[in-house]
């Protein structure tokens, strides 16, 4: 167990050097700086209380977990969705974005919510296949 955090967290380092030499070339740092900032704060302020809230409200029992897990990931979806989601209309050049993300967005959010269910349905089969202790 030590070994794989250690490698994760080696593979995280790297990544995050990644991240900061690309940083370099970026004409409008101080906008990307301002979008990093609001996409931290987003989830501190938005996603993690509203994820924690709606798990112990609604939720009870062993199904709070996969709940939670799937609130974590449609809040990550939302947020990196986001600037295409709000763009104002259509863009000079078609090529820009030439996707129809709100709807790739909904099918993520689709497919979030079917493995949601799909690890909900496993686990109660599981726990309905275990023998009484009678």
């Amino acid at each position: 167990m030590k070994v794989l955090r250690t490698t994760v967290g080696v593979a995280g380092v790297a990544l995050m050097g990644v991240g900061a030499s690309l940083l370099s070339d970026v004409r409008d740092l101080p906008d990307v700086l301002v979008w990093l900032g609001g996409a931290i704060v987003l989830h501190d302020a938005v996603i993690a209380p509203m994820v924690l809230l709606v798990g112990l409200l609604l939720v009870r029992g062993g199904v709070r977990g996969p709940v939670r897990a799937a609130l974590v990931v449609v809040g990550a979806l939302t947020t990196v969705a986001l600037p295409v989601l709000l763009r104002p209309g259509k863009t000079a050049n078609s090529s820009v974005l030439p996707l129809d993300y709100p709807s790739n967005w909904l099918i993520a959010l689709v497919a979030v919510a079917t493995v949601t269910a799909l690890v909900l349905a496993v686990r109660g089969f599981g726990r309905s296949r275990r023998p009484s202790d009678e």
